[in-house]
């Protein structure tokens, strides 16, 4: 062989050599992954997040509870107000970091009757929490958003679904095993 050709060998095999180690390097590497693109809303698998006071709080609340109210309509009179439920079924922290929660709830309003996993922004005012749901798109059903501050037992909030928004207001229904005993 000539001496070129060991050159071209060597170079080719040391090249072979970093390819192999850079791919080995990128397989052993976490993928970045943007978490908020991620909305695996449906997952069932344990939550091992560790909650601070008020969220623990506010996870014992809403697990279990019943909201029922009215809800008015922009541009309709008050005394045209309609009833609305939310039976709240499981609530937990996203594994995404911020302020992000799964709510799966049964929503009923007017005649319309589903059940389905809400990825909502839980933020605080000071140790209220404020639901918010910005412009998520509901199959069938059109885009939705909304504001609504949990009080003791009581909420009310703002609400948008399209181009129709109002308010919304009613009381916090515990599940009967939560209920303190003295007030049964």
């Amino acid at each position: 062989m000539k001496p070129q050709q060991y050159l071209l060998l060597a170079l080719v095999v040391l090249s072979s050599m970093q390819l192999t180690a850079f791919a080995q390097e990128l397989l052993d590497k976490e993928p970045k992954i943007d978490k908020t693109l991620i909305n695996d809303v449906s997952s069932t698998k344990a939550n091992s997040i560790e909650l601070d006071a008020r969220s623990q709080k506010f996870q014992k609340l809403m697990s279990g509870a019943k909201l029922t109210g009215l809800f008015t309509v922009e541009g309709k009179p008050l005394k045209d107000q309609t009833e609305d439920t939310y039976e709240i079924r499981k609530v937990e922290k996203s594994k995404a970091e911020g302020d992000e929660w799964i709510i799966t709830a049964r929503v009923k309003y007017g005649k319309n009757d589903y059940e389905m996993p809400f990825p909502i922004q839980v933020k605080w005012a000071g140790d209220t929490p404020v639901l918010t749901l910005e412009k998520m798109a509901v199959p069938g059903m059109g885009v939705f958003s909304a504001r609504v501050v949990l009080h003791g037992t009581k909420y009310a909030g703002t609400w948008q679904h399209d181009s129709v928004g109002g308010h919304m207001f009613g009381k916090i229904q515990l599940p009967e095993s939560e209920v303190p005993k003295e007030s049964k």
